[in-house]
């Protein structure tokens, strides 16, 4: 499959709003790009024009990259209920409301078969794919079954590019953390990293990219500034939050900003030479 897989060292790093611009870009270029996320847990949810229930952000994104918003998009949504349980929606439909456990012990292997599904479709009907993670690819005690990270990548068989968020400190550990977390086969799918977030003159970090390139054998594919008042919604939220998807022309200027801005501060040739490297994989 060609595309790229947009994984974080965290939650919150900005993954969603990178995907969001990516698949602008893309589409700018003429590609037929889809956004793909295999399972999000967020109330923060909307129902196409279908009917069907999908998460807000995977919405905004196909938004974002001129597409109807389909349900092979975010096949998996997860809306907690309680601290311990969530009603679970595998393609659109509900399914019932189990604790986190159950989900784990009784649904893995069902979700990755939809999963695998939903990629198949994408790929049918799309040209490329900009597939968003979750979380970290390096929650140990929960990697044995897991369905958002490098489980979903190996399927896909995408390159991943790392994304930290240097505005909450300690963006080295994060990243070298991260990679050396990692098993063998997972990092050397990662072929770039981004730093996100930066606050300030970015020619002040010259110095941190060459140490962390030195250190990872990773290049950086950009450090993008922190973006304040982009007016998208597309982070996951636990806010109750449920609506019918409508056209808003004002938003199409905001992604046109978002990925103009995004461009400029990323190594984009670079970064389109690894997601066109990925279908001859």
């Amino acid at each position: 499959m060609k595309g790229i897989m947009i994984q974080g060292t965290a939650s919150d790093v900005g993954k969603s709003l990178i995907v969001t611009a990516l698949c602008r870009i893309l589409a700018n270029e003429g590609v037929k790009v889809a956004p793909f996320k295999s399972q999000n847990m967020s109330n923060f949810s909307c129902y196409i024009c279908d009917g069907k229930e999908i998460s807000r952000a995977q919405a905004i994104q196909a938004e974002a990259a001129r597409i109807r918003p389909q349900v092979w998009m975010n096949p998996i949504l997860l809306k907690p209920r309680t601290e311990q349980n969530a009603e679970v929606i595998f393609l659109g439909k509900t399914i019932e409301t189990f604790s986190g456990k159950e989900y784990r012990e009784q649904f893995y292997e069902r979700g990755i078969e939809v999963i695998k599904k939903s990629l198949n479709q994408i790929e049918h009907e799309y040209e490329m794919v900009v597939i968003e993670g979750a979380g970290s690819p390096v929650e140990l005690n929960l990697n044995d079954r897991e369905l958002v990270n490098m489980r979903v990548a190996e399927m896909a068989d995408v390159p991943v590019v790392l994304v930290a968020d240097i505005d909450r400190g300690g963006v080295f550990a994060s990243i070298i953390g991260t990679l050396d977390l990692l098993k063998p086969d997972e990092r050397q799918r990662v072929k770039g990293i981004i730093i996100n977030k930066f606050r300030g003159d970015i020619s002040l970090f010259e110095d941190g990219v060459k140490l962390i390139e030195e250190k990872t054998g990773i290049p950086i594919l950009g450090v993008l500034p922190f973006i304040e008042n982009h007016m998208i919604e597309v982070e996951d939220s636990l806010s109750n939050v449920s609506e019918i998807i409508i056209e808003q022309d004002k938003t199409d200027e905001r992604y046109e900003n978002l990925a103009a801005e995004m461009k400029r501060h990323l190594k984009w040739e670079l970064l389109k030479e690894i997601i066109y490297q990925s279908e001859r994989r």
